[in-house]
């Protein structure tokens, strides 16, 4: 797992706490990829079709959409709300939420592996519905088989994730892109930086499998807020 660098501020709340570089790579090891002795219980990965899509040109030249790719248009922004569940139809992910901080070294933690049914949020940062990035991370599975975020690489554009919020209102997202990354070439910017509206980026362990450093990478899903009720 990479460090953090924090920084002062985020969208809507000046002097709450950012990330701005972390990377979530020991969601998990593969722990149950050795035990089987195999890669054949491997999670699926995304495909080079659901990641972000280029902007589109027109007659002279010019790029039209944001710089991520993606339509602009969403829902108005929450007011701050901690949240409680998430929920993701496609895949089957209903799941309590729990918060997450930084270790002493500077890492975002990350949520008990033998609780496989449990996903975290970064509780310094944004919460999901208001203007900013929020963070949402879970392991994909642990010595005895999967957890929460398992099947996060099949996830699809286009797919709801809701989040219930304490304030009894639940925010909904749309998925607008999904990618896979090497630890190496993790894009810190793109996935935690600033955002002028309500984002959600789910993350867990995922790409190349070594059976001597288990996953190499992170899957991370790419959404923005399009309702709530």
């Amino acid at each position: 797992m990479r460090r953090t660098r924090r920084k002062s501020g985020r969208a809507g709340s000046p002097g709450d706490t950012v990330i701005v570089s972390v990377s979530v790579f020991a969601l998990c090891c593969g722990l149950w990829l050795l035990g089987d002795g195999t890669a054949a219980n491997a999670p699926p990965q995304p495909s080079a079709a659901q990641a972000h899509s280029a902007p589109a040109e027109d007659g002279a030249g010019h790029r039209s959409g944001n710089v991520s790719g993606h339509p602009s248009e969403g829902a108005s922004p929450l007011p701050p709300s901690p949240p409680d569940r998430i929920r993701i139809p496609a895949i089957g992910v209903d799941a309590p939420l729990t918060g997450l901080g930084l270790t002493g070294t500077g890492s975002l933690d990350v949520p008990p592996p033998e609780r496989t049914n449990l996903a975290g949020w970064y509780e310094a940062g944004t919460t999901p519905g208001e203007t900013g990035t929020a963070v949402v991370a879970g392991h994909v599975d642990n010595a005895e088989g999967p957890a929460v975020f398992y099947s996060l690489g099949a996830l699809r554009k286009g797919g709801t994730v809701e989040v219930d919020r304490r304030d009894g209102t639940a925010a909904v997202f749309t998925v607008h892109a999904v990618e896979v990354y090497d630890a190496r070439d993790f894009p810190d910017e793109k996935v935690y930086g600033a955002a002028k509206r309500p984002e959600l980026r789910i993350i867990t362990c995922g790409g190349d499998y070594s059976r001597t450093t288990g996953y190499r990478g992170n899957v991370v899903v790419y959404a923005h807020l399009t309702g709530s009720r």
